[in-house]
């Protein structure tokens, strides 16, 4: 659990003892259901537990090590599902203002789920509508790759609409293959690195000029932190699960 223990808040890593070079912020958006919350934890921590509260939007923070061995604070907000209702997109305020604050975007839909899939292209044009002159770079993730029996959406169609949309595509299996999402999140982080020079990188969560020259809003209202407890024992419970079926078989 010691993976889990080291994520925090925002608030932590905007302290001046923070070791890293760099800052990185990451913005998770898509459908309700998708797997948003389970890609950033498996990412982060290894781990798989499949079973969260929806739309919580917590943000994780951590370091990681980048192209030439370079360790930088990544900041991954994750956020409420998006729907579409009768009168359009149903948007949480949370969701925009994450666009506003992130430095890059992950857009996600499930391939088990093909209204998630016919939300991107909207999810899209919220980017470029929110980030203003300075759109965040986005990657597009189509998550629960797995699932073959229940698949809605055909593999070639998500590396079609990311070659529409001019973005990076990876499908992958939160559940199945930390691999593939470590190795999605891991290359947006390495451009990243590469695009933002260390200076403007470290001055950019303690000097609010460093936000203006970006033109990214400073601040986002303050997400609530991740229940580290209520992580730990859903992960414990599903230890559990898998030994029981282990000693009955």
């Amino acid at each position: 659990m010691r993976l889990m223990q080291n994520m925090s808040t925002i608030a932590e890593f905007a302290t001046p003892e923070c070791p890293s070079n760099g800052n990185i912020k990451i913005a998770v958006i898509g459908g309700s259901g998708v797997g948003k919350t389970a890609l950033v934890v498996r990412f982060l921590t290894r781990r798989f537990i499949g079973d969260y509260e929806r739309n919580a939007g917590n943000l994780y923070s951590r370091e990681v090590q980048v192209d030439g061995g370079e360790q930088v604070a990544i900041q991954v907000q994750d956020t409420p599902g998006v729907d579409l209702t009768g009168n359009g997109l149903s948007i949480p305020d949370h969701v925009t203002c994450s666009i506003q604050w992130a430095d890059a975007v992950v857009l996600v839909y499930s391939v088990t789920d093909r209204h998630s899939f016919d939300l991107i292209g909207q999810l899209h044009q919220l980017v470029a509508r929110a980030g203003g002159a300075n759109v965040p770079p986005v990657i597009l993730l189509a998550n629960k790759a797995d699932l073959l029996h229940m698949r809605r959406v055909d593999a070639e169609q998500g590396p079609l609409l990311a070659a529409a949309l001019g973005c990076s595509f990876y499908e992958v299996s939160a559940s199945e293959d930390y691999s593939q999402v470590h190795g999605a999140f891991h290359r947006l982080c390495c451009h990243m690195a590469k695009q933002q020079p260390t200076a403007s990188m470290s001055s950019h969560t303690t000097s609010s000029g460093a936000a203006e020259k970006k033109g990214r809003s400073p601040l986002i209202p303050r997400p609530k932190s991740p229940n580290m407890q209520d992580l730990k024992r859903r992960f414990k419970q599903a230890l559990s699960a898998k030994v029981r079926t282990v000693t009955s078989v």
